[in-house]
């Protein structure tokens, strides 16, 4: 089973595909989609939405996790801005028939570290052990998409033992 974990933004978009294999999870790959400062949004939306749709059809991902975004009244613009990048994000996942998944940062945060208030370093090297990486996953977009890949593997993972055992 292959999941898509996206770190949304409406400048780069973090993506990791992460393949459920029977030694682990493994890191297919991971890149970022950006958009063209200076375009339209609708061009910067379609250029993410555009992006997404191909990392899609050349994976065929069974599921994709996406990072809940919470809006902070000091900064409602990047809210805003940041939904015409969810937006476009999950119009191309439902295009595709994905099922999508939403876990919030603290979500993410506990499963992989065991704090809900981890740093990023912290995250980083917990994803790094996890998948066996020389090195820390970068840029933070990539990583963060990682992340919440790791997350949703385990929760399918942890979904899939409970049915088991009923």
């Amino acid at each position: 089973m292959i999941t898509l974990g996206i770190d949304p933004g409406l400048n780069r978009t973090g993506y990791a595909v992460l393949e459920r294999t029977a030694s682990g999870p493994v890191l297919r790959e991971g890149g970022v989609l950006r958009s063209t400062l200076g375009k339209t949004l609708a061009e910067r939306v379609f250029e993410i939405g555009h992006g997404l749709r191909e990392v899609i059809q050349e994976f065929r991902p069974a599921a994709m996790a996406i990072e809940q975004v919470f809006s902070h009244g000091q900064f409602p613009k990047t809210a805003v801005l940041m939904a015409h990048a969810r937006g476009a994000i999950l119009f191309v996942a439902r295009d595709h028939g994905l099922p999508v998944v939403h876990y919030t940062p603290t979500q993410i945060k506990r499963l992989l570290t065991g704090s809900g208030r981890a740093g990023k370093e912290q995250i980083q090297r917990a994803i790094q052990h996890e998948l066996g990486l020389p090195t820390l996953l970068e840029p933070n977009d990539v990583a963060d998409a990682a992340a919440i890949a790791l997350c949703h593997y385990h929760m399918a993972c942890a979904e899939q033992t409970l049915r088991l055992a009923e």
